[in-house]
C-alpha cells in the first residue's frame, strides 16, 4: 500500500487548485483519454554543472540519452533521423531573456545532432525574438522548441507553450487572463504541426519571483536536468509539478505559482496539444536522482 506523505497530500491539494480555477475540470475523458499515456523523458546529472559553468559532454550525452528513451532507439542519431529529414528546414525556436537565456550549449547539442541527420548547416538557424522575419523561419519544415523553465508574472511559468508568443506580431494581446490562450498560437499556420521536439532545460530553474521580469537568484538552484516530449503540455506539465515540489520544499507550505499557469491545461483541454493530467503521461527518468522532487 502506498504511504501518502504529507508532501503528497499538500502537493495534489495544489494541483486540485490548478485544475479547479482553470474551470475545466469538469471536461470528462473518454475512455481512450483516460488510458492513452504521452511519453515524457527527465534527464539529469549531477556533473551538468561545474562550478557554474555547463559540461557541453555532459550536455551531449543528456540529450542523447534523453532524445533515445523519448523515441525507443539506441542510437540517438537514429533516433533524431525518425523526427527530421535530410532537406527539412529546421528552425531552433530558442529564448533569449538575459538573467536565464537558453545556454549556447544547450543550442550547440541540439545542432549537432541536427547536423549528423542530414540537414544541410545552411538550412538551420536559431532565434527568438527574430523568428517572423527570420528566412530559415519563415520557410522552415521543422521547429525545435527550447527554452529554460521559470516562473512568469502574466502566465504564471514560462515554458514550451509561453516559447512560441514571439511566432505572433502583437505578443502582449496574449497576456490577458494569465495568457489562457497561448495555446491558440500552435495552431497558427506558422508553427502548426511543425514542431517534432519540446525541451525544457531545469538546470538552473527559477522557481519564484514577484513583478514583471523578476529575477533574484536565492530562487535559483541547480537541478541540473532537462524535460523532452514531443508535446509542449506533458513537458510543461511535469515541469510545473517540479517547481511546485521545490517551492514546498522551499517555503515549508502549499505557495501555489502566481498566477496560475492556467495556459497548460487550457493547451490541453481547449487547444489539445496534449496531456495536462500526471496520470495522462509517462514519466521516464534517466540519470541521477537525487532531490528529484517528482
Amino acid at each position: 500500500m502506498k504511504i501518502i506523505t504529507r508532501r503528497d497530500f499538500l502537493y495534489n491539494a495544489t494541483l486540485a487548485a490548478l485544475f479547479s480555477l482553470s474551470g475545466l475540470s469538469s471536461i470528462k475523458k473518454s475512455k481512450a483519454e483516460a488510458t492513452k499515456k504521452t511519453k515524457v523523458v527527465l534527464v539529469r546529472d549531477e556533473n551538468a554543472l561545474e562550478r557554474k559553468r555547463l559540461n557541453q559532454k555532459v550536455i551531449q550525452r543528456m540529450f542523447d540519452d534523453g532524445i533515445a528513451a523519448l523515441l525507443g532507439e539506441k542510437d540517438p542519431i537514429k533516433a533524431w533521423k525518425l523526427l527530421i529529414k535530410p532537406d527539412d528546414v529546421v528552425g531552433i525556436k530558442s529564448n533569449v531573456w538575459s538573467p536565464l537565456p537558453t545556454p549556447k550549449e544547450i543550442e550547440q547539442a541540439i545542432k549537432n545532432r541536427i547536423l549528423d541527420a542530414g540537414v544541410q548547416e545552411k538550412h538551420i538557424s536559431i532565434d527568438d525574438r527574430g523568428v517572423l522575419n527570420n528566412p530559415i523561419f519563415k520557410k522552415s519544415t521543422v521547429l525545435i522548441n527550447v527554452r529554460p523553465l521559470r516562473t512568469h508574472h502574466w502566465s504564471g511559468v514560462g515554458g514550451c507553450i509561453k516559447n512560441y508568443i514571439m511566432f505572433v506580431p502583437f505578443p502582449f494581446l496574449y497576456h490577458n487572463n494569465s495568457c489562457a490562450n497561448l495555446g491558440a498560437i500552435w495552431n497558427s499556420s506558422r508553427v502548426k504541426g511543425k514542431t517534432k521536439l519540446n525541451i525544457l532545460v531545469i538546470l538552473t530553474p527559477l522557481f519564484h519571483g514577484i513583478g514583471p521580469h523578476h529575477f533574484n537568484p536565492e530562487y535559483v538552484w541547480e537541478y541540473k536536468g532537462i524535460i523532452l516530449g514531443k508535446d509542449p503540455v506533458s513537458v510543461d506539465s511535469t515541469g510545473v509539478r517540479i517547481l511546485q515540489a521545490k517551492r514546498l520544499s522551499f517555503f515549508k507550505k502549499v505557495r501555489p505559482i502566481s498566477p496560475l499557469p492556467t495556459h497548460i491545461i487550457i493547451a490541453d483541454k481547449k487547444f489539445k496539444l496534449g496531456p495536462s493530467d500526471p496520470e495522462q503521461i509517462d514519466l521516464i527518468k534517466i540519470g541521477w536522482m537525487e532531490d528529484c522532487l517528482i
